[in-house]
């Protein structure tokens, strides 16, 4: 072996340029012109659609849910199926999308429907992974919400496996995760999954 110490590549600081130059810069280094009339303003477009998509990050399950939680002696199943989402994959930065279906026993509160799909909204608006986001869902349905139990399936597709690498068109990925009496009585996770692979005409 060689005693000589290598030492690790430096990076420059880049924090003083601006979204928009380090745009510019990585459109000319993959070969193109970003000052060509078609991309002139890619920079800017870029930037202010980065920021929505990734705007997860400065957002809070509490603060998401605020006050829509209701007392309410309901004590039977909510589901809410097919809540599109949207995020990026952190090992590509490319996108994938797909459905989640979340559900909940209540334990004398019923939380607002629509904040269920402000949860989702929460996590993969960020670089994710399907993996961490389904248990990221779980986990701020559970601590919000307080409910018996929490169920979550997410079922995506990955235009990293799509379009690069592998490119393999029909792959789905599902990822569950459980909390509860999800996880304790296997009627109620059996009847979680029945209803959420079912099909159903539209309303």
């Amino acid at each position: 072996m060689s005693d000589i110490a290598v030492e690790p590549a430096k990076v420059s600081d880049l924090s003083a340029a601006s979204f928009e130059d380090l745009v510019a810069e990585m459109i000319l280094r993959l070969g193109d012109d970003p000052e060509r009339e078609g991309m002139r303003k890619t920079p800017k477009r870029v930037a202010k659609s980065l920021a929505f998509l990734t705007e997860g990050y400065h957002k809070r399950p509490q603060e998401v849910v605020g006050d829509a939680l209701y007392e309410q002696a309901h004590q039977n199943m909510v589901l809410v199926k097919d809540i599109e989402l949207y995020s990026l994959c952190e090992h590509h930065l490319l996108p994938f999308f797909g459905k989640a279906h979340i559900a909940y026993i209540p334990d004398g509160h019923i939380l607002g429907l629509s904040k269920l799909a402000r949860l989702v909204e929460v996590y993969a608006r960020r670089f994710q992974v399907q993996e961490r986001l389904t248990e990221q869902i779980a986990q701020a349905v559970w601590e919000t919400t307080r409910p018996q139990g929490v169920a979550v399936v997410v079922e995506a597709y990955h235009l990293c496996m799509m379009m690069r690498g592998v490119q393999k068109q029909n792959s789905k990925t599902i990822t569950s995760a459980m909390r509860g009496a999800f996880l304790e009585d296997q009627r109620t996770r059996d009847e979680f999954l029945r209803l959420t692979t079912s099909a159903h005409e539209p309303l």
